[in-house]
């Protein structure tokens, strides 16, 4: 069963978290969309408070189980924005659900598959993993996500996310890593989907390249590079990344 928090009333505005997050990264950033919007921040399968018993899952599965959910709780074309892993799941439930989604957000993510380097780096952490335990690599795993010049600043902010992190089971951990290294590319699914399409890029994320980003600019509605951002936007801009989000969900009511 998938754990989720609900906030606010009107149209459904959903946000999913990235890898070794959970749906508390949001906390601090959905408060004005609230106004608005029904804003959902779910657990994806082993992370937060959502269990995964078995030690595999794909992003397939993953988009049906959100599908599921979508149904249980009567939402109707939610507006769905992903984080990372969280972009990844949500292009794959718009290739599932194509028009039953209003609109998409990709937050410093990409409709583009592992190349073989980002393959051989997953399965090196797969291996570190079951050898040391999760509590080790998220020691390691997060400040990296941080441009380098804004880690200082940010150093509670790290701490707190490692805290939330090392919450996560080992289970779905090694579940995700897969699911992210065996991903396919749904570029089509990017380019094709007919509802709006957000992208915000950040220029010094070292897990998703900005070069790689812009690729994705000619088929979005809305498109923002972070000048001195890495991959977490929302906590490194977190005014401009709420302005953005903003924007894009107006264009929904014009």
């Amino acid at each position: 069963m998938l754990k989720f928090t609900q906030e606010g009333t009107g149209p459904a505005l959903v946000f999913i978290h990235g890898f070794c997050e959970s749906k508390a990264m949001w906390r601090d950033f959905i408060g004005d969309f609230s106004k608005d919007h029904t804003v959902y921040c779910l657990d994806l399968p082993g992370f937060g408070e959502s269990s995964l018993s078995e030690n595999h899952i794909s992003l397939e599965e993953t988009a049906v189980l959100i599908q599921e959910w979508m149904e249980v709780q009567g939402l109707v074309q939610p507006i769905v924005i992903g984080h990372s892993l969280g972009g990844y799941v949500t292009l794959a439930l718009a290739e599932l659900m194509g028009i039953g989604l209003k609109g998409i957000g990709l937050f410093h993510s990409t409709a583009f598959p592992d190349d073989e380097e980002k393959k051989h780096t997953r399965n090196k952490t797969i291996a570190f993993i079951k050898k040391h335990g999760v509590d080790k690599f998220m020691d390691s795993f997060v400040p990296p996500l941080f441009a380098e010049q804004q880690r200082l600043a940010q150093a509670t902010r790290i701490e707190e996310l490692i805290k939330e992190g090392k919450k996560s089971s080992k289970n779905g951990v090694l579940a995700f890593l897969a699911a992210m290294r065996d991903r396919k590319d749904r570029m089509e699914v990017w380019m094709n989907f007919p509802g709006p399409k957000l992208m915000i890029a950040g220029e010094f994320d070292l897990a998703v390249k900005i070069e790689a980003s812009r690729k994705h600019e000619p088929f979005a509605s809305h498109y923002h590079e972070l000048e001195g951002v890495g991959h977490m936007g929302m906590f490194e801009a977190p005014e401009l990344t709420k302005g953005i989000v903003q924007d894009f969900l107006d264009d929904f009511s014009q």
